[in-house]
C-alpha cells in the first residue's frame, strides 16, 4: 500500500518555465520540460527517470535552436536601412534605363518643336512672333503641369503619375501633327506640355527614391544624361525624316508634310515609357511607407533584393519596416474635400520652401536654375531657325517678322545642314555629363555647377 502510495504521488503534471532543467527537491528528480514538469523518485520509477532524461536530451536542442532563432530574428528597417540592405545591382541599372528612356522622351517632346520650324514656318503661315509663342507654349503647360502632378504624386502615388503625364505627353504631342492651324497646333502643345510638366519632376524624386545613399549623385547624375540622349535622337530623327519631301502625303483636308511625320515619330518615346511603367514598374516605396501600405513597400524591396543579388534563394533581411504613424492634423489635411482645402494642401509644401533656414537656399537655387534655363532653352529653341537664318545668307539677329507663304522658295528644298548643325551642338554636350557622372560623388554638386556655369558663360 506504502509503494502504491508513494507511486501515486510520484508522477505528477506542474506547469513551469518555458526552458527545461534538472534539479532534485527532498529526494526527488524533477525534469520541467515546457510548460510541464515530470516529478520522478530516484529509485522507485527507473525507467521513467531514463526516460525523463532522454526527454530531456532530445527537447535541449530543439530549445537552443530556438534560442537561435531569436537571436537571429529579423528586425524592421526604416526607409534609408531598406534601401540600403537591397544591395546595389542589376534592378538599379534596369531602372536607369527605363527612367532613362523616359527622361529623354521628354527632351524629344520639348524640342522637337525647334526642329520642325525652319519648315512648319512655311506650311502654318509663322512669323518670327508666332514661332517665339510657339516656342513658349510647351513651357507654359510645363509650368502648370508641375503644380498639379506634383500634389498629385504626393497624393496618389509617383508611378501612377508618371503613366498618366507621359500618356498625355504623347497623345497630345502625337495630335498636333494633325493640327491645319496655328492656334490648333499651339494648344495641343501647351497640353503636351502639361504632361512634360509632370513626368521630367517626378521622374527625378521615383528615380532617386530606389538609390541607396552613396550612390545617389552619382546615379541622379547618369539619369540627366539621358537628357543629352534626347536631344541626339530628336536631332537625328528630324535630321533623316524632315528633308525627305517623298515622305508626305496629301491628305483630303491635311497636306501631312514630312514635319508633321517627325512630330509624331517625337511622340513614340513618351507613349512606350507610359506603357512601361505600366505594365512593369513598381511604386516608389518610400511613397508606400508614408503612405502606410507596408506590404506592398516590403515586396518592393523584396524585389529589389532578389535582382540585386542575381535572384540568389536568400530572402530580404527585414520582418518588416518602420512606418512613421500620420498625425491628427496630417489626417485632417488628407480627408480634405473642399476646392479651397485641396488648394491650401497643394501649396503647403511650396510655403515650407521659403520657412526659416530653406528660405535663402530656396531662393538661391530657383534662381540659379532660372538663369540655366533661361540660358539653355532660350538658345537651344532657336537654334535650328538660327542655323537656317544663316544658311540663307542672312544675320542670326535678323528680325524676319513678315509672314512666310507656303510657296515661299525657303522653306523648300529642306538644308539638311541645318539639322546636321543641330546633332552636332546636342552630342557636345556628351563630355560634360560623363565628367559630372565621375566627379559628382567626389568634388560634390556645389563645386560642378560653379565650374560648369563658368565654363558656360565663357564659351557663350
Amino acid at each position: 500500500m506504502r509503494k502504491s502510495k508513494q507511486q501515486g504521488r510520484g508522477l505528477q503534471l506542474a506547469s513551469s518555465q518555458d526552458h527545461a532543467r534538472m534539479f532534485t527537491d527532498r529526494g526527488a528528480s524533477i525534469l520541467l520540460v515546457g510548460d510541464h514538469a515530470v516529478y520522478t523518485f530516484a529509485g522507485v520509477f527507473p525507467k521513467i527517470k531514463v526516460m525523463a532524461r532522454r526527454a530531456h536530451e532530445d527537447t535541449e536542442p530543439l530549445l537552443q535552436s530556438s534560442h537561435g532563432d531569436q537571436a537571429t530574428n529579423k528586425k524592421k528597417l526604416s526607409y534609408e536601412e531598406a534601401v540600403e540592405a537591397t544591395g546595389f545591382g542589376l534592378f538599379h541599372w534596369l531602372l536607369l534605363v527605363i527612367c532613362g528612356w523616359a527622361n529623354a522622351s521628354d527632351a524629344v517632346e520639348i524640342l522637337c518643336v525647334s526642329f520642325l520650324l525652319p519648315t512648319a514656318r512655311c506650311d502654318l503661315h509663322l512669323s518670327s512672333a508666332d514661332m517665339g509663342v510657339l516656342t513658349a507654349s510647351i513651357f507654359l503647360g510645363m509650368m502648370v503641369g508641375g503644380y498639379v502632378w506634383g500634389y498629385l504624386a504626393d497624393r496618389r502615388g509617383r508611378r501612377s503619375v508618371l503613366v498618366v503625364s507621359l500618356a498625355v505627353n504623347g497623345i497630345f504631342g502625337a495630335g498636333a501633327s494633325l493640327a491645319p492651324s496655328f492656334w490648333l497646333f499651339l494648344l495641343l502643345r501647351f497640353f503636351s506640355g502639361l504632361g512634360v510638366g509632370g513626368s521630367i519632376p517626378v521622374i527625378f524624386s521615383y528615380f532617386s527614391e530606389f538609390q541607396p545613399c552613396l550612390r545617389r549623385g552619382a546615379m541622379i547624375s547618369a539619369l540627366a544624361t539621358f537628357w543629352m540622349a534626347g536631344n541626339i535622337l530628336a536631332a537625328g530623327v528630324a535630321w533623316l525624316v524632315i528633308p525627305r519631301t517623298s515622305l508626305n502625303v496629301r491628305l483630303s483636308w491635311l497636306d501631312f508634310q514630312s514635319w508633321r511625320l517627325f512630330v509624331v515619330l517625337c511622340s513614340i518615346p513618351s507613349l512606350s515609357s507610359a506603357l512601361i511603367f505600366r505594365l512593369f514598374m513598381p511604386e516608389s516605396p518610400k511613397f508606400l511607407m508614408e503612405a502606410g501600405r507596408e506590404t506592398e513597400a516590403l515586396s518592393v524591396f523584396q524585389t529589389m533584393f532578389r535582382l540585386n543579388n542575381n535572384f540568389a534563394i536568400k530572402t530580404f533581411p527585414a520582418s518588416g519596416l518602420v512606418i512613421r504613424p500620420k498625425d491628427d492634423g496630417e489626417k485632417d489635411r488628407l480627408d480634405s474635400r473642399s476646392f479651397t482645402g485641396r488648394l491650401k494642401q497643394a501649396l503647403d509644401p511650396i510655403k515650407q520652401l521659403f520657412v526659416g533656414p530653406l528660405a535663402s537656399r530656396s531662393v538661391a537655387l530657383l534662381i540659379i536654375f532660372y538663369c540655366i534655363s533661361f540660358g539653355y532653352y532660350g538658345l537651344w529653341m532657336w537654334f535650328p531657325e538660327l542655323f537656317n537664318r544663316v544658311e540663307d545668307g542672312g544675320s542670326a539677329c535678323a528680325n524676319t517678322s513678315r509672314i512666310q507663304s507656303s510657296a515661299n522658295e525657303s522653306c523648300y528644298p529642306v538644308k539638311t545642314a541645318v539639322y546636321m548643325e543641330g546633332f552636332i551642338t546636342a552630342a557636345s554636350n556628351l563630355p560634360g555629363n560623363i565628367f559630372t557622372i565621375l566627379l559628382m560623388d567626389r568634388l560634390g554638386g556645389k563645386i560642378l555647377l560653379c565650374k560648369h556655369s563658368v565654363l558656360s558663360m565663357l564659351s557663350v
